[in-house]
């Protein structure tokens, strides 16, 4: 995609710090981190959301060794957290943030209103998503 931010740092027309590379991924360090070592993981072929990689169990694979990574490495944090929204940039990508219990990242899912939904609603749902 001619437009992408992150299919011009494939490409090398954007500069990034790079912390891993494969044939079909590329990890970076984030440019706005929320947290030292915030690094975000990309296919190097452009597919809008996460759940279009073909290999998608390879993507989250990637992303589980370079969290064991950051998780080990001199930045020592207490855990890490994965955040896949989609919204920021049109290409499948998965925040990879290290954390610890006294940062100041507060819960994403605390800042999205929350619906209340009656047992009907909840049964009417579960019917519509189950798999057949």
């Amino acid at each position: 995609m001619n437009d992408c931010i992150f299919c011009k740092i494939v490409k090398g027309e954007i500069p990034c710090h790079k912390i891993y590379e494969d044939d079909n991924f590329l990890a970076f360090l984030d440019i706005n981190p929320v947290s030292v070592g915030h690094t975000l993981l990309i296919p190097k072929n452009h597919y809008r959301w996460v759940y279009d990689i073909p290999n998608f169990g390879d993507f989250f694979n990637t992303a589980q060794k370079l969290a064991l990574t950051i998780k080990n490495s001199p930045l020592n944090p207490e855990f890490i957290s994965f955040l896949t929204m989609g919204n920021e940039v049109p290409h499948a990508h998965v925040h990879i943030i290290p954390r610890s219990q006294n940062d100041p990242i507060q819960p994403v899912l605390s800042s999205i209103p929350h619906l209340k939904l009656s047992e009907e609603k909840f049964l009417e749902t579960k019917e519509l998503l189950k798999s057949k």
